[in-house]
């Protein structure tokens, strides 16, 4: 049977993106994602909630979202969900991360009011030509680099 690992979301970024760089020259962006849900419960009341999500881009993808995005800008974002594991230096517990890795990021209103995509692979529905992968730093999209090199 396949299986589907897709995640579209589309938020506003509660803090500047963090760019750093791993030591073969690969750059990777952090972004921190606010997604809202709002309802009216059985009373009648309106609710609201907010899920926080964790999102990774790599590359020229990466460093590009750096650039352009801030806190509280609106971004759309493809990709696939995954979790990483490590044993905490100070504990020797195990422990788990669950992120997004980003394969596309449009970047939403902000300066001009329009709209700028980055993809993570050129398969020519990307407006920003030069936004591949990892471009230059020999990585792909399905050979991202170590947990240990990861640097946060």
């Amino acid at each position: 049977m396949a299986s589907v690992n897709k995640v579209i979301l589309i938020g506003n970024l509660g803090a500047k993106p963090e760019l750093k760089y791993l030591p073969s020259g690969q750059a990777v962006c952090e972004l921190r994602l606010a997604t809202n849900e709002q309802w009216t419960d059985k009373n009648e009341q309106k609710q609201e909630r907010t899920e926080w999500h964790r999102i990774v881009v790599w590359g020229k993808m990466g460093e590009n979202c750096a650039k352009y995005l801030d806190k509280g800008r609106a971004a759309y974002v493809e990709g696939r969900i995954t979790t990483r594991s490590w044993d905490d230096k100070k504990t020797g517990e195990k422990r788990y991360m669950t992120e997004i890795v980003a394969q596309s990021v449009q970047f939403l209103g902000g300066p001009g009011g329009g709209a700028r995509s980055e993809r993570s692979e050129d398969d020519g529905s990307s407006q920003n030509s030069g936004a591949g992968y990892g471009e230059g730093a020999g990585a792909s999209p399905s050979t991202p680099p170590s947990d240990d090199d990861i640097p946060f």
